[in-house]
This record gives structure tokens, sequence and C-alpha cells, in this order.
């Protein structure tokens, strides 16, 4: 390890130990999953916080040998055992992508998608192209890169095959032979009622289909290909957040799927659900009415849902009166 050390030197990486690991140095070969947790500091008297994954909840995995946007942390991580936690000052020319990886962990962090805004070119002419990440701060970072301190503690590491890779680490060929299998997962879970659970399938589902389709030309065969098979996904996704009462976020999902099918009963269905549930009464009875225009046998589904809305109404109407007739005979 201690050469190990001096190379990372001798590079412009300076390591400080703050607390010893245990165990045997692991050897890290292709496919080895290390977990842990990171803390990104500006270097300078104040060491500013850029990021920090304790403080949002999750701690980062990286498995080696998968040409992770940034390699400091493999080669970091190469010199530490289970339990160590150290700082590493590293020169800013191996930092100069921590912008885009740190936008792509904080969309994640928000339940975004990592690669939005990215297209299909190398990370640096994303760099040249991008006049903003969308955080003042790394946008800041990428017009004057600097050096950075990274203060990181090892929680676990992992052999290749003792553990159930990420969609995110996967190949492309991988990617497209998981699919169905978490697809498969999600429908499972929905099936015992693990409705969280099975959102967060179809959105891994969704993440590896969403990486294939941005490698292809938009409009594209391939493209289409792949965002026919993202939409039921996506509809399933939009099915648990119905259940979880995410109304906004169907809204959204939907109507970016009807902009593009305009003939897709689902979506015109679940939209009118959402509609309803935040009294966009005139939206929904517009959505229920085009779902009977495509699909004239789901009107005894529609009649039901425009009568509990019409019971809902009445409902709402009831407590305003006597609200107001409250505040009225004051």
């Amino acid at each position: 390890m201690a050469q190990q050390v001096e190379q990372l030197r001798a590079d412009g990486v300076h390591k400080e130990v703050l607390r010893e690991g245990t165990g045997p140095l692991p050897d890290f070969r292709d496919g080895t999953k290390a977990t842990f947790h990171y803390r990104t500091l500006r270097c300078g008297d104040e060491e500013t916080p850029l990021d920090d994954s304790r403080a949002r909840g999750k701690p980062m995995e990286l498995i080696a040998g998968k040409k992770f946007k940034l390699p400091v942390w493999e080669a970091a991580l190469r010199t530490m055992r289970p339990g160590e936690r150290a700082r590493f000052r590293c020169d800013a020319k191996h930092v100069v992508l921590y912008p885009l990886v740190s936008k792509s962990l904080r969309n994640i962090a928000a339940g975004k998608d990592p690669l939005e805004g990215q297209r299909h070119c190398c990370s640096i002419a994303q760099l040249h192209e991008h006049y903003s990440l969308g955080y003042p701060d790394l946008d800041e970072l990428q017009k004057n890169p600097q050096p950075l301190i990274f203060d990181i503690e090892v929680l676990k590491v992992e052999a290749p095959g003792s553990y159930q890779q990420d969609p995110w680490a996967m190949t492309d060929e991988e990617k497209l032979q998981a699919v169905p299998l978490i697809h498969k997962e999600g429908n499972e879970l929905y099936r015992q009622g693990k409705v969280q659970e099975a959102a967060a399938k179809y959105y891994d589902a969704i993440a590896c289909l969403k990486n294939l389709q941005m490698k292809e030309q938009l409009g594209s065969p391939d493209w289409i290909e792949l965002d026919q098979k993202i939409t039921p996904l996506l509809l399933n996704y939009c099915q648990c957040k119905l259940q979880c009462e995410e109304y906004y976020e169907v809204l959204d999902h939907c109507s970016s799927i009807l902009n593009k099918y305009e003939d897709n009963v689902k979506a015109y269905f679940k939209r009118g659900k959402a509609h309803a549930a935040v009294w966009n009464v005139a939206e929904a009875q517009a959505d229920f009415a085009k779902v009977l225009a495509l699909d004239p046998s789901l009107r005894p589904v529609v009649s039901k849902e425009l009568r509990s809305l019409e019971a809902r109404l009445r409902e709402k109407d009831a407590e305003d009166k006597i609200r107001f007739k409250g505040i009225f005979s004051q």
C-alpha cells in the first residue's frame, strides 16, 4: 500500500489517514464494489463543502474497472481498508470532470434522471457545450477548475459476484438483459402491496433504457424502439405514484407520454385520475372522455371514476357551505 500512496503523491494526490481500517488491503480487481461515504471540500482556509453523501442519507457505490468518470476516486479507494477514513487532496487535473459527476449524483439524490441534460458526446465536450449545470457552485468550479479535497470513509468492499449489480454499473448488453427481470421484480412487489419498492424497480428499469436511449439519434428506429419499452414501465411507475398520492409527478409523466403517443389510453386514464385527485375537474373529465373515445369498452371503469369525482365534489360543496356559514354567522 505504501507504494500506491507514494505513486498517488507523485501524481498530485496527497493522502492523510484520519482513522485506520481493519483487515487486509482488498485486491480491488475489476468488478470489486466499494461502498463509501464522501465529503467534497474546496481547498483553502475555510474548506467550503460542495457535496456530502451523509447529508443525502445514502453512501456512494463504485465498481472497479467500470471507467467511472472520476478515476481518482478508484485510485484512492485502492489504498484503503474497510472502516478506514482518509482525506485526499487532489490537484485540479484530477477533478476537471467533478462538476459533471456531482451534477449526476445530485440529480439522483433529488430523484431526477442522472443523465438529464447530457448529450451523446464525450465528457470534455459536455463541459464546453453546457453553459450551466443548474448549480451555481458547480458552474463556478467548471469555469475555474481548482484542487479539491475528498474526505472518504470506506464502509465495505465486496468481491465480484458477491453482490447484485446496480443498473448504472452495467454494460449496455447487461442493461438490456436486466430490464425484463427488473420489470418482473417490480410487478411481483406491486402484487405484494409493496408499492414504494415496486416504483424503485420500475425506476431502475427506466434508467437502464434511458441510458441506452441517450446514445441513439433522437427519433431514429432504435430510439423509438427503446422509447416504446420505456412507456409501459413509466405507466407502471405512474400507477405506483397514484397510490402514493404523488399526483403531480403522474401528471408530468403521463403528459410526456401523450405528447408522443396521443392514443395511449392508459396515460389518459391515469392522468385523469391524477387531475381528479387535485381538483382539476374539467381536465379530468376531458381525459376520461378521451379514454371512452379511444376504448368504449372501458365505460364501466370510467363511469365509476366520474361517479367518485362527482361524490367528492358534492362532499366538498357541503363542507364549503358549512365553513362559509360559520364565517358569515360570526
